[in-house]
């Protein structure tokens, strides 16, 4: 594969739903969302140009007046992914060559060879799930164990053909090599809820937050597609100014407020990063 548009077109062939994102060749991003500012994105070649949850496309032809005419990456809508009897898609996403590999070894697995396309820092690898699995963006007991994020039903990835910002383009290892299903050690870490916060190491107590802080919880699990990130924030202020008036853990609210947010659709690394800057823009109250 050597451009998005060969990509699209291979991917809407062998069954995957592709939509348009931004490419890091044109002077200003072309994603769209709400709280996206496309003028100071530094981000570049991964934001959605349309709604991709209802905007994907399995045909040819659109995909060629799509992609044929302008620079545009191509995107892969998980969700609208439909594998061997209406199997779901799960994507995982490596920030390093042998990532996975050495995450299956901690779990006394070997890592089960699949579709798989190279990125800037590692590798996605796909895979098919059952599909009465309630699978998210979130890492599960992978936390800690893995350098990377999955990709669930409500996510997206980058597909071959597509420029990175740094000018590597994402290629296939191995064409015909089709998604196997995902090994069961994988799903089990995924369904497998992470290891509770260490406590804070001032001794404060970890104590029940109340109805703000559920409140603020609900607010995240609940917000719509594009509005995520800039809810996801909003509830981290408060809930970190409500953290220090009730001595709340920190790290116990910022790990109820991923868990949230992971299963509202962003990945574990999106979460983690908007939560950091609101608890810096809260002051870093304990």
């Amino acid at each position: 594969m050597t451009d998005a548009l060969n990509g699209a077109l291979w991917l809407v062939h062998h069954g995957f739903a592709v939509f348009p994102a931004d490419h890091p060749g044109l002077d200003q991003c072309a994603g769209i969302g709400r709280g996206h500012d496309a003028a100071a994105c530094v981000d570049r070649g991964k934001h959605p140009c349309v709604p991709f949850t209802r905007a994907h496309t399995l045909d040819e032809d659109q995909v060629r007046r799509t992609f044929g005419d302008r620079p545009r990456n191509v995107g892969v809508a998980i969700g609208a992914v439909n594998g061997p009897a209406e199997q779901q898609l799960l994507v995982v996403d490596s920030d390093r060559p042998g990532a996975l590999e050495d995450a299956a070894s901690a779990f006394g697995h070997r890592h089960t060879p699949t579709m798989r396309v190279t990125t800037a820092k590692g590798y996605h690898d796909y895979y098919w799930a059952p599909a009465s699995l309630q699978l998210g963006n979130g890492l599960g007991a992978l936390r800690g164990k893995f350098d990377g994020d999955v990709r669930g039903p409500r996510g997206y990835v980058i597909g071959p053909g597509s420029v990175h910002a740094s000018g590597v383009v994402y290629e296939l290892v191995d064409p015909p090599q089709p998604p196997e299903p995902a090994p069961a050690w994988l799903l089990t870490a995924l369904q497998t809820p992470a290891t509770p916060p260490a406590p804070h190491p001032d001794g404060a107590p970890v104590r029940e937050g109340g109805g703000a802080l559920v409140g603020l919880v609900r607010a995240v699990l609940n917000a719509r597609q594009g509005n995520r990130n800039s809810c996801l924030y909003w509830a981290a202020c408060r809930a970190f100014e409500h953290a220090a008036k009730s001595q709340l853990d920190s790290r116990a609210v910022a790990g109820a407020l991923v868990d949230a947010a992971t299963h509202a659709g962003l990945t574990e690394a999106e979460a983690r990063t908007t939560i950091a800057s609101a608890y810096r823009s809260a002051g870093g109250p304990r």
